[in-house]
């Protein structure tokens, strides 16, 4: 689910945070992805065929468009979250267990395909889109390319939607700083407003629309406020609201330290044996396709060497695509001037 109507809320208020783009807007970055969304939409998509099989063509569309992915696994939920998890299970048809971080055999099967493909997998110590907010926060990617809107409250400068393999298809990128900015609120105080929303982790005030949450966070700075303003006959407040377990999700850090990513070449050999003889693809259509993506990777290739021959500028050459990212500085100039101008706006 993520957040209820922030979509919208962000539309209809902010319109200034969201930008169109195209998939080739985001050649040489580093892009994070939660790996249980992706394959849940392939799943959605193409019921009869294994999700392994959009997996493998998705991540060649972002590698010869010079993409970086990172895929994400989810750890053990929160047990805040098991409520909407079985929700959701028995609204896709899907057998739930309650999930212990153990490692599924679909899971097991995409870590492999991965590997195969040379693109690095990381592990989340719980939910997979707070973990990719984090590599966000801490500079080691440059976006989160989900269509769950609460990697924003869990604190992604950079939201990417519709980043997918289809031709022609507009991607939607989300600002963070210029949500804030355009809400006058703090980071804090948007998560309070995702929380009335509705969110994942707790209930919801009845009938509280996101125009009406909006304003009173405006006014009211945060929830416990906003729970002395409401009309209680109206909008009656849950019984034992865990609206503070939710926000310590959503603010808490994860304490451990941030991973080094390394990409290498495909094995289209492992992988044809991998995607052909143990999951039955067609190895004519694995070979076709890896075909093209030597094709275009070449391409890329001689292109930017003729660019560097004629001295122009140029973005990182193919050649320089696969190898370590270090982690970069945060952008903290940018949040520092945001906190501030937040601060001058309260005390008008």
């Amino acid at each position: 689910m993520g957040i209820t109507k922030l979509a919208d809320l962000i539309r209809s208020d902010a319109p200034d945070a969201i930008s169109h783009k195209d998939i080739s807007d985001y050649t040489g970055k580093v892009i994070a992805l939660d790996t249980s969304i992706v394959v849940n939409q392939f799943r959605a998509a193409t019921p009869l065929l294994s999700p392994l099989t959009g997996l493998f063509f998705r991540t060649l569309t972002f590698l010869e468009h010079d993409i970086k992915p990172v895929f994400v696994f989810d750890g053990k939920p929160p047990k805040e979250k098991t409520a909407v998890l079985q929700k959701r299970a028995e609204a896709a048809g899907w057998s739930w267990h309650n999930h212990t971080g153990t490692a599924s055999s679909m899971t097991r099967d995409c870590l492999q395909l991965l590997k195969l493909l040379g693109v690095p997998v990381v592990q989340a110590p719980g939910d997979a889109e707070a973990w990719c907010a984090w590599l966000v926060r801490q500079g080691t990617v440059d976006a989160v390319a989900s269509e769950d809107m609460d990697t924003l409250p869990f604190g992604a400068s950079i939201l990417i939607r519709q980043l997918n393999s289809k031709k022609d298809s507009e991607v939607t990128e989300y600002s963070l700083s210029k949500l804030l900015e355009k809400l006058q609120i703090s980071h804090k105080e948007f998560v309070d407003l995702c929380i009335l929303l509705g969110c994942d982790y707790c209930d919801k005030i009845p009938q509280l629309g996101p125009k009406r949450a909006l304003k009173l966070i405006q006014k009211h700075r945060n929830i416990e406020d906003v729970v002395l303003h409401v009309k209680r006959k109206t909008h009656p407040v849950p019984n034992f609201w865990k609206y503070k377990e939710a926000r310590k999700i959503f603010l808490d850090a994860p304490q451990t330290e941030a991973p080094d990513l390394t990409w290498t070449e495909p094995d289209e050999e492992a992988l044809v044996g991998f995607l052909c003889h143990t999951n039955h693809v067609k190895e004519d259509r694995i070979r076709r396709r890896m075909e093209r993506f030597r094709e275009a990777r070449d391409s890329k290739r001689e292109e930017r060497e003729k660019e560097r021959a004629a001295g122009r500028s140029r973005q990182t050459r193919m050649e320089d695509f696969f190898r370590v990212t270090r982690k970069r500085a945060l952008p903290v100039e940018a949040v520092n001037s945001l906190s501030s101008k937040i601060k001058r706006q309260k005390l008008k």
